[in-house]
């Protein structure tokens, strides 16, 4: 299935499509050109959460922006399980499928393990990396597997399916005050019936149920993408990742990583400070003449 919904021109200006993967049909855009960017979302957002920053660098780069399976304009396809490797998977294919070649990853929360396993698979066709507000390795903390065994239980997950709670009391009650209600109604619009949030409910499960996927990757990443040129973009009052916790692992992981902290953000930082982040990746990966 696929959500009943079109976006407002006037805050989502891109052209619409689709790409036929194994696992079901993935929504993207695809504008402008030069350098490739790919920028992959996590939970509970989509594509709409860089929409600032692709108007802005689509005059000098190629910026391709994905919606997994189960999330944003993406099908809802029956019998998918919409774990982060299922996940992954289809990007891959997305990415073979339009034949990029010298991208660039842009991942956050769970799209940075989603875009790093991609990328890690066709390390010679990257050109760099930039992770925002996210990990590639095992959740140990104890606080997040505890969040997980919460999100997971009957009633959460009721709560997740009927009431829409990853949009309604965890995003917009981050959001509310930065973005406008219309704004705020394009998240909630992709997630709009129970059938519609599936993978929402899936994605705190993963936090403990992922841990296999993710240390393969922990082990991976340096191996084969540690002296690509890398970004770090990071909202310092994320109560997710808190930059004590994640930044010294880039550092440790990334020869020669460039961390830019926005002090004032959380953890959607594209929506507290589309500007800089925008300007960030420009500088980090300048097109050939700036």
């Amino acid at each position: 299935m696929f959500v009943d919904f079109r976006p407002d021109p006037d805050l989502y200006p891109f052209e619409s499509r689709w790409c036929e993967t194994d696992a079901g049909t993935m929504h993207y855009v695809d504008e402008g050109r030069g350098p490739v960017l790919l920028f992959c979302h996590g939970t509970p957002t989509w594509s709409f959460l860089y929409r600032r920053i692709i108007a802005e660098l689509r005059a000098r780069y190629r910026c391709i922006a994905v919606d997994n399976l189960g999330f944003g304009l993406s099908e809802r396809p029956a019998g998918c399980g919409y774990t982060i490797p299922e996940l992954s998977s289809a990007l891959g294919r997305l990415v073979d499928r339009l034949g990029l070649d010298d991208f660039v990853v842009v991942g956050h929360d769970w799209g940075g393990p989603i875009a790093l396993d991609v990328a890690v698979e066709r390390a010679d066709r990257v050109r760099g990396v930039v992770l925002a507000n996210t990990t590639y390795g095992p959740n140990r903390a104890f606080s997040k597997r505890l969040f997980s065994a919460a999100m997971s239980s009957r009633f959460a997950q009721r709560q997740i399916l009927e009431k829409n709670l990853m949009i309604d009391r965890i995003l917009v009650s981050e959001l509310s005050r930065v973005l406008a209600r219309r704004e705020l109604e394009h998240y909630r619009a992709v997630q709009s019936t129970p059938s519609a949030r599936v993978a929402l409910a899936v994605m705190p499960r993963e936090i403990r149920d992922a841990d296999s996927f993710l240390a393969g990757l922990e082990s991976a990443v340096p191996a084969a993408l540690g002296r690509k040129p890398a970004l770090a973009i990071w909202g310092m009052r994320d109560p997710v990742f808190r930059p004590h916790a994640h930044l010294p692992q880039l550092r440790r992981d990334f020869a020669g990583i460039e961390v830019v902290e926005i002090a004032q953000a959380g953890h959607a930082v594209q929506e507290f400070a589309p500007g800089e982040f925008a300007g960030a990746i420009a500088r980090r990966f300048p097109v050939a003449g700036d």
